[in-house]
């Protein structure tokens, strides 16, 4: 039978701490779309003159990497070389069916890795992990058995270059011949982790040692990773051992590996990787206690559980038991991220239907929101993506169905303003909102009438930006591991507030002859009510967070920004229907809970059935305008301050002193917020 492993805490760990030094991979590969324009050993941007490897393959037009500096090539080329990869790149590019998904890297991930292997036996485990050769080709038989082909080809090109003939398909390949390709092919899809940068874009993909991939999944995890894109060491002197705070544990055995200074007896978890590329960090998100399993999520936490169990399985075979998915009835999260409501609208009054088909309602309201939120991503129109979100927001969208007596009736569906497609929705509106904004302002020569409709946007926005970070942070306070969505989330409305507060069109928002002060006039503003900023700061010098602190600087950011809230809510949520319907976006005690029949009559009767005036911008005039005094933009702007600094708090505890902390920190600078000055990291 074979052994499953977990990794356990060695020692008690406090929230926010690396528990792991930063890890090299086994094997990493960047995307296939990204060759020429990233570096094939560290992932980092090329420069305008990128270095050629210094190791080229012997076959004609071999297809060929580019690194960021010498180290990077003399690092890299050579295993770039001799593990197939270029004629492996060749052979994709002659027969483009032999993998027809479009991107090769879990291919050239695989044939790195075989190439590193001591061992080129297909056992159960290769260098301590799980190959699953047998649960992928039962499930995916074409894409394991393809690729597997298709690297063997490549590797037998390499060896009988350049008399071998490119014309050999994989059809040609006889299935005994792939089995060791098959078995590192398969490690690698249910081993391997999408490697992103600080802008949260995916570079590629990166399979570690049994440090990082003995760490089991949770959907409710305790702790979390991040990258680091660096040259590689010299000499290489990765993993430090040392700083190891946990170690393996043998599911069926039930006991705990021999360990000796923090390695394993075996040297598995000892230099368990070639000393280069993207690096990971795995760090706590909550207290550990010793000998307490230490986990990480392997999808989106903001997914309701039937997804994530879906992806879970169709990606891993495994169906997750931890305490969040085993809980019953379902957690106060995921009955928000699933919830939806619907009314009989062929009745003359409001009657919420309890007895309705969920899943059809589901993928009714999945697919009308992925086709509103396409029409901005890949159609590039903003403003009719924003117009067909919100109108499934203040109108819902109509079913016909049959009832048990074979009468039709309209069914009206609502989305719950938790609900996973609304979070994902508003991510959507704030970003379509900030395009529009941009464009009209571009567009404009002299301040007119389409710069103040650009403020408007920018207001509705912001507006958006704090509904998600609010109603994120909603989820958070009942499941913690929320956290890293949260850091964001805050950090991205602490930004659009502050811009919104700053921008050079507020004044032409009011009469001309109403005097609106610039913001930073608050400059070294700290707020008398909370420590945020010295917490904040105390984060980024020690680097880490006190468990005791986190609580209480919880509760006063809060308290915060619910009274600033209360004072601007009203004037950005102005220009949009449905956004008014939200009495606030930082405390939903209004909404009641999930079950409650008030939830939906809230929306729904606030709404109505018939046709509204959803995605009309409203702009500032007459009575409205005294609104918008000095003291109200001063307000947006302390909100920003607050909203910025609680998301790098939050992110100090993620990541430490990472590319966020430093973001967030180098824009209250610039307002003169901090005290000193910050760097960027690599």
């Amino acid at each position: 039978m074979e052994v499953e492993m977990e990794m356990r805490a060695g020692e008690e760990i406090e929230i926010g701490q690396d528990i792991t030094p930063p890890l090299p991979p086994l094997s990493s590969s960047l995307h296939h779309s990204l060759l020429s324009s990233h570096c094939s050993s560290c992932f980092s941007p090329l420069p305008p003159q990128p270095f050629a490897p210094l190791f080229t393959p012997t076959f004609p037009n071999t297809p060929s990497s580019y690194y960021c500096s010498s180290l990077c090539s003399s690092a890299d080329s050579p295993l770039h070389v001799s593990s197939a990869e270029p004629y492996l790149l060749l052979l994709l590019q002659s027969h483009p069916s032999a993998y027809p998904n479009g991107d090769s890297s879990d291919l050239r991930a695989a044939l790195r890795l075989l190439q590193s292997l001591p061992s080129t036996s297909p056992y159960p485990r290769l260098a301590g992990l799980l190959t699953n050769r047998h649960k992928l080709l039962h499930h995916h038989d074409h894409r394991v058995r393809d690729g597997a082909r298709a690297m063997f080809l490549a590797r037998k090109m390499r060896d009988e270059s350049p008399n071998f003939s490119i014309d050999a398909t994989i059809a040609n390949v006889a299935p005994h011949d792939a089995v060791l390709e098959e078995a590192v092919l398969s490690l690698v899809l249910t081993n391997a982790v999408e490697v992103q940068d600080k802008t949260g874009r995916t570079l590629g993909i990166s399979v570690y040692g049994p440090s990082f991939c003995w760490i089991n999944h949770s959907c409710s995890p305790n702790a979390c990773y991040r990258f680091s894109l660096m040259t590689p060491p010299t000499p290489p002197c990765w993993p430090e051992t040392a700083l190891l705070r946990i170690v393996p544990f043998g599911l069926s055995s039930g006991r705990a590996t021999q360990i000796e200074n923090g390695v394993c007896s075996n040297n598995v978890l000892a230099k368990e990787s070639r000393g280069y590329g993207p690096r990971v960090t795995v760090r706590s998100i909550k207290r550990i206690k010793k000998g307490e399993e230490v986990t990480v999520t392997y999808t989106d936490l903001l997914q309701p559980k039937a997804m994530r169990q879906s992806e879970l399985w169709s990606r891993y075979r495994f169906i997750c038991s931890c305490t969040r998915c085993s809980a019953s009835p379902l957690t106060y999260v995921d009955q928000a991220l699933e919830e939806i409501f619907a009314v009989n609208s062929s009745s003359s009054s409001l009657i919420l239907e309890r007895n309705f088909n969920r899943d059809k309602a589901t993928q009714l309201l999945s697919v009308y929101f992925d086709d509103a939120i396409d029409d901005y991503l890949s159609i590039g129109d903003p403003e009719f993506s924003c117009e067909r979100l919100e109108h499934a927001f203040t109108q819902g969208l109509s079913d016909m169905q049959l009832d048990c007596n074979g009468e039709t009736s309209q069914l009206r569906y609502w989305l719950h303003p938790l609900n996973y497609l609304s979070l994902n929705a508003y991510t959507t509106l704030a970003s379509a909102y900030k395009i529009r904004a941009t464009d009209m302002i571009a567009l404009c020569s002299k301040m007119d009438d389409h710069l103040l409709k650009a403020l408007n946007l920018s207001r509705t926005s912001a507006a958006y930006s704090l509904l998600l970070a609010g109603a994120t942070h909603n989820l958070f306070r009942s499941e913690s591991s929320l956290i890293v969505s949260v850091a964001n989330f805050w950090t991205s409305a602490g930004e659009s507030l502050l811009t919104l507060a700053k921008s050079s069109v507020w004044s032409e928002f009011v009469h001309r002859d109403l005097p609106v002060s610039n913001p930073c006039s608050t400059a070294r503003y700290r707020c008398p009510k909370c420590s945020l900023i010295d917490k904040f700061e105390a984060c980024l010098f020690y680097g880490q967070v006190q468990h005791a602190d986190f609580d209480d600087v919880s509760s006063e950011f809060i308290d915060c920004v619910s009274n600033f809230t209360q004072n601007v809510w009203n004037i950005l949520a102005l220009s949009c229907q449905y956004l008014r319907l939200i009495k606030s976006p930082i405390d939903f005690s209004w909404l009641g809970t999930t079950k409650d029949s008030s939830v939906g009559e809230v929306l729904i009767r606030s709404s109505g059935t018939k046709a509204g005036s959803c995605g009309t911008e409203r702009s500032i005039s007459g009575s409205e305008a005294e609104g918008y005094t000095a003291q109200v933009r001063i307000c947006i702007f302390k909100l920003g301050v607050h909203c910025l600094l609680y998301g790098g708090y939050l992110a100090s505890i993620c990541y430490g002193n990472s590319h966020l902390t430093c973001y967030v920190r180098n824009i209250l600078d610039m307002e003169g917020i901090l005290l000193n000055p910050c760097h960027e990291p690599n």
